[in-house]
């Protein structure tokens, strides 16, 4: 199967194409590079471009007919970001996205999956979430993945749209073979930060959020390796139409998770333990948008995609230490 991943270039989307190549397919990148490298497109089908261009899109499709899904992957995902510059997140993420799913219907190529967010969600007391759980985006990031759900809710009904809308929690990790990883200089999420201060990039790792309603005070997130998140991307892929006849509908929420939760003090330990050393940490309030958190209920992603995750918090952690004295070397620059 020929699958149009965009964001292609990115940390998760490299990743995604690199599990649909040894499941048998061939990815198709498109990607603005706007924050993915080049690197990360290794030898891979390559458009340059954005999403948002129709006449690109037309062209991708009429040079490759044989393309059988879209994984829409591209978009702005840094929360505090989101909060100072909603205006270019509402944009990239809904507008231009928009743009993209209403070519692909005038394509005719209506088979999706979607990139969605756990940020979703609102606050559960006891922090599991299932795909009907209440939802409160609490960030311009978060509404923009709601907004998205309901626009691809809303066209699966009214055309021949078909999409799988995968929710993920914490994407954390690098490629077993670290071939890609984190690439920003500066990541925003907890795993960077911590590699950074255990490396000396940074002189502490700040714990953001200390007084939240959870058994240490601080966030709770479903950490999940990302090569297991590239897998429930084959999958679904591979049975979009079996999941949604499965769930008789024409558009499906999936959580993306490991089904557990873990503190940032607990993933702290989790480190330490693999690092071998302490890391120096300073306490700190919330960053703009951050929330309690919370850990995904997985049953139906295992039911209707018979995926799950396979990968520990600490295998996760260890191929990003090891991404870490890599990075360099793959992307050309430190």
């Amino acid at each position: 199967m020929k699958v149009l991943v965009t964001g292609g270039a990115g940390y998760i989307g490299s990743t995604t194409a690199k599990a649909l190549e040894m499941a048998g397919h061939t990815p198709v990148i498109l990607d603005s590079l706007l924050t993915g490298p080049r690197a990360f497109v290794r030898d891979r089908i390559f458009y340059e471009g954005d999403v948002a261009d129709r006449a690109l899109v037309r062209r991708v499709f009429a040079e490759h007919p044989d393309l059988d899904c879209t994984i829409h992957m591209a978009a702005r995902i840094v929360v505090p970001e989101s909060v100072a510059e909603p205006q270019v997140y509402y944009r990239d993420n809904v507008a231009k996205s928009l743009e993209l799913f209403d070519e692909l219907v005038r394509l005719g190529r209506t088979r999706v999956v979607f990139s969605s967010s756990a940020s979703v969600y609102a606050a559960a007391e006891d922090f599991e979430v299932t795909e009907t759980s209440p939802l409160a985006p609490a960030s311009p990031y978060a509404r923009t993945k709601h907004m998205m759900e309901q626009i691809l809710e809303d066209m699966s009904r009214a055309s021949g749209l078909r999409a799988l809308i995968l929710r993920y929690f914490n994407p954390i990790g690098a490629d077993p073979e670290l071939q890609s990883g984190v690439h920003v200089r500066e990541p925003s999420h907890v795993l960077g930060q911590m590699v950074m201060a255990a490396t000396g990039q940074r002189d502490a790792f700040m714990v953001t959020g200390t007084d939240y309603p959870t058994v240490d005070g601080t966030g709770i997130r479903d950490y999940v390796h990302v090569w297991d998140l590239a897998r429930a991307h084959v999958a679904a892929v591979e049975k979009l139409d079996d999941a949604l006849a499965r769930t008789g509908s024409t558009s499906s929420v999936l959580n993306v998770g490991t089904g557990r939760g873990v503190t940032v003090r607990q993933l702290l330990a989790i480190f330490e333990q693999v690092f071998g050393r302490r890391v120096p940490t300073v306490d700190a309030p919330p960053r703009p948008g951050d929330v309690p958190g919370a850990f995904a209920n997985v049953d139906k992603a295992k039911e209707v995609l018979g995926w799950r995750s396979e990968l520990s918090v600490a295998e996760a952690v260890a191929s990003a230490l090891a991404w870490a004295g890599k990075r360099a070397e793959v992307l050309g620059y430190s």
